[in-house]
């Protein structure tokens, strides 16, 4: 996508240099637009702890990044050692995302194909650069396939501009290009289908505000930010005619664990016939497990993420706040998952599926 009309992606290697990856600093936007550099395995793994970057597929990328690095820096006497304490310390760094682990297991094992040192290391930094090719490409795919129904969704609103609603951010800045959610968004937007687009400002971290506002500012996308609690309200009187979110993790039957607060959106759209959709590339899907609710790890963050909240003042200064009295304890679950039967189908790089055991398996049935 474009950082001031120039395209960007979200992460490199700096100056082609393997030892250096570079990301952005997502913790300062939308005000600021700064970059960090990666040197080593504690360096991506603060990274990803400290979300300066996040999103399932940048994550995932990331961490294959941050294999990379452990190979260039591991010892040629204790290499399988080094690595292995690595990948433990990047996958054990958030646990929600399955495209963390997924990353880090296939880097393992193209490494394990070398038969010198140097070998290895050369096998790992292509791995990675791999991983974040098929990424981005992914994700294109997702808009491309989605942009039919787009299409005839618009031509049966007669011209009239799509209203779609979006939760978190789950676009070009949770991936390495395009984005999941937002693929579908811009593909359409550059198809001259016009559209609008409610953003969610989706606390606590306000990744709607923050982030997809300004990655649909910088490509032109109309737009609008609005509170977490007012979809429903829009739903009734007609103002959405579609959901599309993303997610850090889909079970092999379809259940979605995703930004909290997802669930109340999908709730909100059943009960107004709007249809909800989920955007995801295949290493999002978590096939050893079925039921979302009982299985798969919610994420706890720090309780200050709630208490404060972070932005610019009227004089330009950016500063952190307090929202609530001193005393006051908060609960911070980063995520909750939306059962599969108020989802109206999954969108992937191979298309769309309803979500259910059976439609996933047929999609990447040479995958499984």
């Amino acid at each position: 996508m474009k950082v001031n009309g120039q395209p960007t992606r979200t992460i490199w290697l700096k100056d082609n240099d393997p030892g250096c990856v570079e990301v952005i600093d997502q913790r300062r936007l939308p005000h600021e637009f700064i970059t960090s550099q990666l040197a080593n395995v504690k360096e991506v793994e603060a990274a990803i702890k400290n979300m300066t970057i996040r999103g399932a597929g940048l994550i995932g990328a990331t961490a294959a990044y941050g294999m990379s690095l452990a190979a260039q820096t591991a010892r040629k006497n204790y290499f399988e050692e080094d690595l292995s304490k690595a990948a433990k310390i990047l996958i054990a760094s958030r646990p929600t995302a399955s495209n963390l682990a997924w990353a880090v297991n296939r880097q393992l094992k193209a490494i394990a194909k070398g038969s010198t040192h140097q070998e290895k290391i050369a096998l790992a930094i292509l791995e990675a650069n791999l991983i974040a090719d098929e990424d981005a490409e992914s994700c294109r795919s997702i808009g491309q396939h989605a942009l039919p129904l787009l299409k005839k969704m618009s031509i049966a609103k007669g011209g009239a501009p799509l209203n779609i609603l979006t939760h978190c951010n789950a676009g070009w800045l949770a991936f390495v290009d395009y984005g999941s959610a937002t693929s579908p968004i811009y593909h359409a937007h550059d198809a001259a289908i016009p559209l609008h687009v409610w953003v969610d400002e989706t606390r606590p971290r306000n990744q709607g505000a923050s982030l997809t506002a300004w990655e649909l500012g910088q490509h032109g996308v109309p737009h609008h930010l609005i509170v977490d609690n007012a979809g429903g309200h829009l739903m009734q009187h007609g103002k959405v005619d579609l959901v599309i979110v993303g997610t850090d993790r889909v079970t092999a039957n379809g259940d979605v664990a995703n930004k909290i607060g997802t669930y109340l959106k999908a709730l909100a759209a059943k009960d107004n016939h709007i249809p909800f959709y989920v955007t995801l590339p295949f290493s999002t899907f978590d096939f050893t497990i079925a039921d979302g609710v009982k299985e798969i790890p919610i994420e706890e963050r720090d309780q200050n993420e709630v208490r404060q909240i972070w932005g610019k003042l009227d004089d330009g200064t950016l500063q952190t706040i307090q929202i609530c009295p001193d005393q006051t304890p908060a609960i911070n679950h980063s995520f909750d998952v939306t059962p599969a039967r108020l989802i109206t189908a999954l969108w992937t790089e191979r298309g769309s599926c309803k979500a259910d055991k059976t439609a996933i398996q047929q999609l990447f049935i040479d995958k499984l």
